[in-house]
């Protein structure tokens, strides 16, 4: 089992709880390795190699009936009879575990994870307002307050009420609930399709490296071989869904694409070591391939050079700067067309957006709309007859369809849709408010992140985004042949 590393001023009480928990692992039935090193500080777990760790080591075996599942939990009928699924369901049996003491199940596990986790959803909203404005996650953090403070009060206040439930209510509050849903958004997994989403013991103390990981899972059947020599034709492999194209939801880590609805189906999952790891070093999970905006979103924490960082640009900006130059009537006509094309920005949570890659290069879809944009009105009038006529362009604009991205990139970035590039750049670098990126950095540099955690995320990505800014108008001015004067949209033609 896990050997345990003391802290030096406390940790009487962390190390009873430790004890309780490697106990309880043991009496569920939870395998693991003794080259593994767990750490308990005050506030956090990180797990290392005691020894030289091999890819293919099996490290840990987790039983499926150790998860906190709606299945599992001791508060399955309620939800059942409140008719509560997925997230929300666990989220009350998460709360119902906590209410019932050391006389639930888990209750050693949960002694050894935090209240909640610091993700933005618990932040104050003047803590959103001043911390996020401009970012990303400004607008979508506010939009989960709201949703998950509605979810409580439809459904969790209720359960308050029914007599037939008898519930504590000091557990099922709404600063209560809040909680819950950031435990859940930062430790569940998607275990498979009978257990739906859960807490797993174990697996959720593995910090997460982006790119980095040196542990996989997957999910073995109880009457298979464990042994790594062995085939394992059987295994299901648990991947990880997480796409940087968009925030997603607050909820679950990885997907485990199996069901236990039979005896067949898996009902264990192991740990298996992907990649040799030294002894001292920590043995990494990952949450998957996300940039800085989505790390802060679900799990409370950036990472300095993400190499999946992107930035993003609403919609709603590029037709803010569309009536800035044109007609109503011509931006809309001209967005209408881009549509009748079959084309669209990216969506999440009811925003449309583009995005602008890591080298802060735009989304082909951008330039496309762009480029209809600021067509003349002659050439959009004879594409638009030509479409409604033959249902396709004409031969001189077939770059519009092409599959070939990079040679439509090359038509598509003429200099005035550079410039329009160049002004979509400030107006989204323009959100940040006042302060410059050197400001940002100024004060990133003179931040502590154990002192003030909120700022030093928040600063970060302000920094990641408006760095990719800068590297968006350095793309655009290289590929289109302009010239800026000074630091703002000012732009001329090169001249050769």
């Amino acid at each position: 089992m896990f050997d345990v590393m003391p802290n030096s001023k406390s940790n009487s009480n962390s190390n009873r709880k430790m004890r309780g928990f490697k106990r309880w692992m043991k009496h569920q039935g939870i395998e693991c390795s003794d080259a593994l090193l767990l750490i308990h500080s005050i506030d956090s777990v990180s797990v290392k190699a005691l020894c030289d760790l091999h890819e293919s080591d099996v490290v840990a075996t987790i039983p499926k009936h150790s998860c906190l599942t709606v299945k599992t939990s001791a508060a399955n009928h309620i939800i059942e009879e409140a008719q509560l699924g997925g997230y929300l369901g666990l989220a009350v049996a998460l709360m119902y575990e906590k209410s019932l003491g050391p006389q639930s199940k888990w209750f050693q596990y949960l002694q050894l994870l935090p209240i909640s986790e610091p993700i933005p959803l618990l932040w104050s909203i003047a803590q959103i307002d001043s911390l996020l404005v401009g970012t990303e996650l400004h607008k979508i953090i506010k939009e989960d307050k709201a949703l998950v403070y509605q979810d409580w009060k439809e459904c969790i206040r209720p359960l308050l009420d029914s007599d037939s439930f008898k519930l504590n209510p000091d557990f099922f509050g709404v600063d209560e609930y809040f909680a819950a849903k950031s435990l859940i958004a930062s430790r569940s997994f998607q275990i498979d399709e009978y257990h739906g989403t859960g807490m797993v013991p174990l697996a959720d103390l593995f910090n997460h490296k982006t790119a980095a990981e040196d542990v996989h899972f997957t999910s073995v059947s109880s009457t298979s071989e464990t042994d790594t020599d062995d085939e394992n034709d059987g295994d299901d492999e648990i991947i990880n869904p997480d796409s940087n194209s968009e925030m997603g939801s607050l909820d679950g880590r990885s997907d485990l694409e199996v069901s236990s609805t039979s005896a067949d189906e898996p009902t264990f999952m192991e740990m298996i070591i992907i990649k040799d790891v030294k002894a001292g070093a920590e043995v990494f999970n990952t949450y998957g391939s996300l940039g800085n905006a989505a790390l802060l979103h679900r799990y409370g924490f950036t990472e300095p050079d993400n190499p999946f960082d992107i930035l993003n640009i609403d919609l709603e900006i590029v037709v803010q700067w569309s009536l800035s130059s044109f007609s109503c009537r011509q931006s809309r006509r001209r967005l209408t067309f881009w549509r009748k094309l079959n084309y669209s920005g990216c969506v999440s949570q009811n925003s449309e957006y583009f995005e602008i890659s890591l080298d802060g290069e735009p989304q082909i879809e951008l330039l496309i709309l762009l480029h209809i944009i600021l067509l003349p009105e002659d050439e959009y009038e004879e594409l638009d007859v030509a479409l409604t006529a033959t249902g396709e362009l004409n031969e001189k604009k077939s770059f519009l369809y092409t599959k070939d991205t990079e040679l439509s990139k090359k038509l598509l970035l003429t200099q005035k849709v550079g410039e329009a590039l160049l002004s979509l750049a400030d107006i989204r670098e323009g959100l940040y408010g006042r302060n410059s990126l050197e400001d940002d950095m100024r004060m990133f540099n003179e931040c502590c992140c154990e002192t003030n955690r909120e700022l030093y995320h928040s600063l970060l990505l302000r920094i990641s985004e408006r760095r990719i800014i800068e590297k968006l108008r350095a793309y655009v001015c290289s590929e289109a042949g302009i010239l800026r004067t000074g630091k703002n949209t000012r732009t001329r033609k090169r001249v050769d």
